[in-house]
């Protein structure tokens, strides 16, 4: 090689330096990092998803639009949500799971049922992307993956509370305990029930996650006298419940459900059936300091209040941005680790912080009661 070529090739290598230090040099950091958002958006359970997704928009717009915008590595980055409808069913999730792996997310906030986030666990796994789920059953982080995250309490401590509750209700009581027969429901309710011990059960049963018609289940409620009503049936569910208990002549009824029937929509439940308690991981925005700012722009944007969990999907954005900004990477392997040692501050929940093992470290469980057309706090603790 001549001086010359010499020269050729030390000037060429200045000038990409040069550019380089004018536009940045990032390996492997993309100009848009996608997030999935993969939940129930057709079906019963549609507007419960739709709330997750209407909360994880509001935080990347939010991101998006903050001055400077989210720095990975130094370099300025525009977040992009993408889409899965998993029809709340495992193999319609895997479906989902999948179109969002080839869509090239980096982390996804899924799924609603624990059924739909236990079934499409290996497949983000497999990739290393992050999984942050609203599921509670224990199960979720007990596979043996390291991007299985959750966002609530589980359903260990779930139980607890609901079994908690029914059995320390006044005077003499038969108990039913109805599950929706999915692996979130049952193994809840099951829990749930041993926490009953020395009470008389006098219904034990499964229905599905769809049934809306009790003709064949009243009449065993009546026959055995069932005055508390223990379950997991979604709030669509018991509201067609208690519409035909009452038309039964079975009022007065004390009901204790789990967070799929703490939503807005149980407000319209006929009153006659009695009492109804409800308890829930998801705690309402409303009962956060952060909450009041989260709900005002929320009302604004979408001209309704959140119906379910929109405010843990939108901390949840702002948790993997941290995280993102703590990796210097969207890399699966840099993201993970470090979603499970940032210290982030969560702007409505505050307290997102997920353990080795992938569980919420400061979960906990409320009891609510639904008292003229509002839920009201009845308790709340972290061990029950």
């Amino acid at each position: 090689m001549t001086m010359f070529a010499h020269t050729r090739v030390a000037l060429g290598l200045l000038v990409l330096v040069g550019m380089a230090a004018l536009t940045g040099c990032h390996p492997g950091v993309p100009d848009t990092v996608k997030i999935g958002v993969a939940q129930p958006l057709s079906g019963p359970l549609k507007d419960l998803g739709q709330d997750m997704v209407n909360g994880a928009q509001m935080a990347i717009d939010d991101i998006n639009n903050t001055e400077g915008g989210l720095k990975i590595d130094g370099k300025v980055v525009k977040l992009e949500m993408v889409t899965a409808d998993d029809k709340a069913d495992a193999k319609a999730g895997e479906a989902a799971a999948h179109s969002l792996v080839e869509a090239g997310v980096v982390a996804v906030i899924g799924h609603l049922n624990s059924g739909v986030s236990i079934a499409a666990a290996p497949i983000y796994a497999e990739k290393m992307i992050p999984q942050l789920a609203i599921s509670t059953k224990p199960e979720y982080t007990k596979l043996g993956l390291p991007t299985t995250l959750r966002l609530v309490a589980s359903d260990a401590l779930q139980s607890k509370a609901m079994g908690s509750i029914a059995g320390s209700l006044p005077g003499d009581h038969v108990y039913a305990v109805v599950d929706d027969n999915t692996p979130y429901g049952k193994s809840l309710a099951e829990n749930a029930a041993a926490q009953l011990k020395g009470k008389t059960i006098g219904v034990r049963t499964s229905l599905d996650d769809k049934t809306t018609d009790f003709k064949a289940l009243i009449p065993q409620l009546a026959e055995k006298k069932v005055d508390v009503f223990v379950t997991t049936l979604a709030d669509f569910q018991i509201i067609a419940l208690a519409d035909q208990l009452v038309a039964a002549g079975l009022k007065n009824m004390q009901i204790v459900g789990s967070d799929t029937i703490k939503t807005e929509g149980m407000l319209k439940v006929n009153p006659q059936i009695g009492t109804i308690y409800a308890t829930s991981p998801i705690i309402g925005a409303g009962e956060f300091t952060g909450g009041k700012p989260f709900l005002e722009k929320f009302r604004s944007r979408f001209k309704h209040d959140p119906v379910y969990a929109a405010h843990y999907a939108y901390d949840a954005v702002h948790v993997l941005a941290a995280a993102l900004k703590k990796a210097k990477s969207a890399d699966g392997k840099k993201l993970v680790p470090a979603l499970k040692t940032v210290d982030a501050l969560a702007p409505v929940t505050s307290s997102m912080r997920f353990a080795e093992d992938g569980e919420q470290r400061y979960g906990s469980v409320s009891v609510y009661q639904l008292n003229h057309g509002s839920w009201f706090l009845l308790t709340r603790s972290d061990v029950w």
